[in-house]
This record gives structure tokens, C-alpha cells and sequence, in this order.
């Protein structure tokens, strides 16, 4: 019962690129059904809906992990979010947008991009097998955020919770701060950890064998292709296709961003006599139990289990009682981190409780 339910809903994800090209063909203000099931209808469910603190059991951990279907879905996404971004080369190639229709499809394009598709980005970016590896740095070449690659599972993981980590946000910073901090200074650490990791080789940092060079080329070749293989389609240069997919890019790795800003607002871990930080432990993220919108993220909110055993794939992270919750799912949290008093005033009473549980 807990597997079949768990392999039905994760294919929910699929219903954000179904809406998306449903909503373009429909035509007019049906362009916003994809921004009405993210940010009203999965908020309504998550809150109409029971939450989710079941765990899979120990005896069938095993089972899970190895288990191809849940790889099989992470998979398929791939495949279907390059088809859906190439046909959003078309359809802007060819359609005569008004401007609130090029900011719907834009930014409902980024949706899919950014919400579902770094997501997967980022499930498939901690596995040790070079496809998976691979499968992950497509999908974030598609966001022009590739050096999230190195970020993330070098920089962040190690970092998080500290005044070191560009991606942990402090305690009264509001989201567009923590925007430009963090987009600026995990761009800039990624190039320094790759800086590192070609040191330790005996490699040169201006080679082919730097990882951040690719990582800056392949976007701008995609976006170049698609730019050339549809001027030649149309007939005339379309210059709609490079600025599309940048600036879908642009809110795909700012829906990141604020995803990053939720789940470690506040938190601080102690620096030992050692001089070293406390290790991560389940309290030192914000967890989301609700269903629907875990369904829809791979229970990317189960983040606390994530950063305690990054190792583990998403089908089998744990719910802890212990992980301090945000009151709502990140669908609902994120419009709310973009209110600056409204976080604060829903967050930080929150955080107070967090630090005197820690005193405690």
C-alpha cells in the first residue's frame, strides 16, 4: 500500500508540463493554469489533505533503494522537460505574445524548469553513477545553473548552517537579499572549489579538464542552436528563442533560490572547541510534512534526512518529529518569503522556539 501510493503520486510531477502546453493551446488567460495549481490549488490540497509522517519500513529500505521504477521516473523527466523546453522554442518562434502572455508562458515555463526540474536535478546530482551524474547537469544546463553541480554537493552540504554557506539564510535577512548573496557568492565558490579540485590533481586551471568552463559554454551552445535551427525554420532571425531561454532561466534558478532561502532560515550550528562545526543533524533544516506538494517535489521537504544522509535516494527519506516544520508546504512558503514582514512574522517566532529546543 505505502509503495503503490508512493509510484502513483510521484508522477504528479507530469501534471505542471501538461498544464503548461494544455494552457498554451487553450489560448488567453488559460496560459495561468499552471501558476493557479502551483501556488493556489496544491496549497489548498496541502492544506485540505492529511500530512505525511509515515516512514518506509526498515525491513523493505532495502527493496526501495533498489527499486528501478523510482529511478525510471527520475529518468523520464529528462526526456520530458528537453522536449517541452524545445517546444517552448517553437511556440515563442511562432507566437505573437502580447507581453502579460510572454511573462505567463515565460515564467510557467520556469515552473516546470526550476520547480520540477532541479528538483530532479538535485536527486539525480548526489548518486555516484556517472548517468545519473550526467541525467543532472543536462537539467541544469536547461536552467543555465550548472555550477549548482559543484555548489551544492561540495560547498552547501558541507557548509550548511554556517556563516560560510552563501545557501543557508540568516536570521532577518529577507529573500532579495539572500537572492543576490547567494546567486553571487555560490557562483564564486563554485569556481574556487573547482580551483581545488584541479590543484589536487595536478591539473591546469585554464583546461578542458575545468568543469566550470563547460559549465558556462553548453548553455550558451544550447541556446545558440536553438536559435539557429529555428531561425532557419522561420525563415528570419529569432532572437525570442536566446532571450526565452535565458530569462526562463533567470526565474527557473530563482524558484531555486527561494526553495534554498525556506529551508534553513535561521539556522546555525555550534562551532565546537575544535574549531570545527557540529555535525548536520535533522534539526538543522525546516521540514514540510504535507502530501501533495511532497508528491510533486520527489519529498525534496523531507530536507532534513537529505542533509543528515545525503547519500539516501528520495523514495525512502525519513519524516523526523524532532525537525523543526514550516506551517506550510514550499508551494505556499515561497509566495510568502516574497512578503518580507509576513516571513518574518510567521518564521521567526518559529526560530526562537528552534534555538531555546537547542539551549534545551
Amino acid at each position: 500500500m505505502y509503495s503503490g501510493l508512493k509510484k502513483i503520486g510521484f508522477f504528479s510531477a507530469l501534471i505542471l508540463p501538461a498544464l503548461l502546453v494544455s494552457g498554451y493551446y487553450l489560448g488567453g488567460f488559460n496560459l495561468w493554469l499552471i501558476h493557479g495549481f502551483v501556488f493556489v490549488l496544491v496549497p489548498l490540497m496541502d492544506y485540505v489533505i492529511s500530512t505525511d509522517t509515515s516512514n518506509v519500513p526498515k525491513e523493505a529500505i532495502s527493496r526501495m533503494t533498489k527499486a528501478y521504477f523510482y529511478k525510471l521516473v527520475t529518468f523520464i523527466w529528462v526526456y520530458v522537460q528537453l522536449s517541452v523546453l524545445i517546444w517552448g522554442f517553437y511556440v515563442v518562434s511562432t507566437a505573437d505574445f502580447v507581453g502579460w502572455e510572454w511573462l505567463a508562458f515565460t515564467s510557467g515555463m520556469a515552473l516546470v524548469t526550476g520547480g520540477i526540474g532541479i528538483t530532479v536535478a538535485h536527486e539525480l546530482g548526489h548518486k555516484a553513477e556517472k548517468s545519473e551524474q550526467i541525467y543532472a547537469q543536462i537539467l541544469l544546463m536547461t536552467v543555465s545553473y550548472m555550477h549548482f553541480f559543484i555548489e551544492h554537493n561540495r560547498g552547501h552540504h558541507v557548509r550548511v548552517a554556517t556563516a560560510e554557506d552563501p545557501a543557508t539564510s540568516r536570521f532577518g535577512e529577507n529573500f532579495y537579499s539572500f537572492w543576490l548573496r547567494s546567486v553571487k557568492d555560490g557562483y564564486l565558490s563554485a569556481w574556487e572549489l573547482e580551483r581545488e579540485r584541479l590543484s589536487k590533481k595536478g591539473c591546469p586551471f585554464f583546461s578542458w579538464s575545468n568543469q566550470m568552463i563547460w559549465f558556462q559554454v553548453l548553455p550558451i551552445a544550447f541556446a545558440g542552436l536553438g536559435f539557429l535551427v529555428f531561425s532557419m525554420l522561420q525563415n528570419r532571425w529569432v532572437w525570442e528563442v536566446p532571450v526565452f531561454f535565458f530569462a526562463q532561466s533567470l526565474l527557473a534558478f530563482s524558484l531555486l533560490e527561494a526553495v534554498n532561502y525556506l529551508e534553513h532560515y535561521g539556522m546555525e550550528r555550534k562551532k565546537l572547541e575544535t574549531g570545527f562545526y557540529e555535525k548536520v543533524t535533522p534539526l538543522h533544516s525546516w521540514n514540510a510534512s504535507q502530501r501533495v506538494s511532497n508528491f510533486l517535489l520527489f519529498q525534496l521537504q523531507r530536507h532534513s534526512d537529505h542533509h543528515a544522509f545525503a547519500f539516501k535516494r528520495y523514495q525512502i527519506l525519513n519524516h523526523y518529529d524532532e525537525s523543526p516544520q514550516l506551517p506550510a508546504g514550499y508551494s505556499a512558503m515561497i509566495l510568502v518569503a516574497f512578503f518580507p514582514p509576513l516571513w518574518f512574522s510567521l518564521m521567526n517566532p518559529r526560530l526562537e522556539k528552534w534555538k531555546e529546543m537547542r539551549i534545551s
